[in-house]
């Protein structure tokens, strides 16, 4: 299995993006694992939100092959314990899916369509964190449930 996490817009925070790019190089000794980033929209104070969401959505949608089981970020969707989330992880790789793909939305969210394309959706919490920071907290809930499939000394319950 291969996970693919894409995130709208970069990392304007060098001290997160170092952070990010430790723990993708934790979990990369466990799956085949990509970070990509899409460029974000320039917008100005007269773009609507809608219109955004809909741009950003067609750039996330052109990185999705149909086979993908695509997962969006959203604060109003299902929550997991890290146990339980690691156990999802583990589920997806026994049932040979062949590509994982998280995707984190810009500031407005996602699109309509992307929310129609995407498989499912995962919550981190029901507060709301910046896109840019919420990248930093699930690549460390990725990486802790890697530890937690493998029986790795990390997690603690």
């Amino acid at each position: 299995m291969k996970i693919l996490l894409i995130a709208v817009g970069k990392t304007e925070l060098s001290s997160v993006s170092k952070l990010c790019e430790d723990y993708f190089t934790r979990i990369k000794r466990y799956i085949n694992f990509e970070f990509k980033i899409i460029k974000d929209i320039k917008t100005t104070a007269k773009t609507k939100e809608i219109i955004q969401k809909k741009l950003e959505g067609e750039k996330i949608l052109a990185e999705l092959s149909p086979s993908d089981f695509v997962i969006v970020l959203d604060e109003k969707a299902k929550e997991f314990t890290s146990r339980e989330f690691s156990l999802f992880i583990e589920k997806q790789m026994n049932i040979s899916t062949k590509n994982l793909v998280f995707v984190i939305g810009g500031a407005f969210g996602f699109s309509q369509e992307v929310y129609d394309r995407a498989n499912f959706k995962i919550s981190l919490s029901q507060m709301t964190f910046s896109h840019q920071i919420i990248r930093l907290i699930f690549a460390e809930q990725l990486y802790r449930a890697f530890t937690i499939i493998n029986n790795d000394p990390y997690h603690h319950d």
